[in-house]
C-alpha cells in the first residue's frame, strides 16, 4: 500500500475533498462501491439500523493518548456526533474483522491486516435480528489517524476522562459505562 501526501492548501487533495464532503448534509459523490453488508434493517427494538449483517466498531485505545474518536459526517447516521470508527459487517465477516476493516477504511488505523493492536474485549448489543459489536483494542505502537473517506469530519485521540465532554453518538453514550468497565482491567 502506498500513502500519498499533499499540501493542506491544495483544494483538490483527497483529504480536502473528504473534509468538505463530511461537512455537507448531502451524500458525497463518488462514494466507495457498496459492500455486501450495506443496507438498512430493523432490530427487535423496532428501530432502523445500518448493516444487513450487523455492524461493528473499533474502540482503539492508545495508553498515552486515549481513545480514537471519529467526528461523524453530517450526512451520516447520527451525523455530527462522536463515535468509534466502524460500520456494516460484510457477509461472512466476523465482528473483529469488520471493526478492523472499517477503522482502517475510515481512519487508516490499525494496519490493514490488523497488526499493531491487541484485541482486549468485545461488547455486543444484541437485538435478535441485528447486533452491534464494539471491539476494544489497544495499540502496540503509535498510530497517526488519517481521514481516509468522507465519513469523518475529524479524528482525534481523546483522553478517557474527557470522553463524556463530547457529543457522543447515542449508542456510544449508552454503552460507554460498560465499555470503560471492560477496559479498566487492561489499563
Amino acid at each position: 500500500m502506498s500513502i500519498m501526501s499533499s499540501s493542506e492548501n491544495d483544494p483538490n487533495s483527497a483529504a480536502e475533498r473528504n473534509a468538505q464532503a463530511a461537512k455537507s448534509t448531502r451524500l458525497p459523490a463518488g462514494r466507495p462501491p457498496r459492500r455486501s453488508g450495506d443496507g438498512w434493517t430493523y432490530g427487535s427494538d423496532g428501530k432502523k439500523h445500518w448493516g444487513l449483517n450487523g455492524a461493528a466498531g473499533l474502540m482503539l485505545v492508545d495508553p498515552e493518548r486515549g481513545v480514537l474518536m471519529q467526528h461523524r459526517a453530517l450526512w451520516s447516521v447520527e451525523g455530527g456526533t462522536w463515535g468509534f470508527p466502524g460500520g456494516a459487517r460484510d457477509m461472512g465477516e466476523s465482528a473483529v474483522e469488520a471493526a478492523v476493516r472499517e477503522s482502517w477504511e475510515e481512519a487508516g488505523v490499525p494496519d490493514q491486516d490488523g497488526s499493531g493492536i491487541e484485541i482486549l474485549e468485545t461488547h455486543v448489543l444484541d437485538l435478535d435480528t441485528w447486533s452491534y459489536t464494539t471491539v476494544i483494542a489497544k495499540t502496540l505502537r503509535r498510530f497517526d489517524a488519517v481521514i481516509n473517506d468522507p465519513e469523518s469530519i475529524q479524528l482525534s485521540w481523546v483522553p478517557l476522562d474527557e470522553l463524556e465532554e463530547y457529543e457522543l453518538h447515542p449508542g456510544v453514550a449508552f454503552a460507554l459505562p460498560t465499555l470503560l468497565e471492560l477496559l479498566r482491567p487492561h489499563l
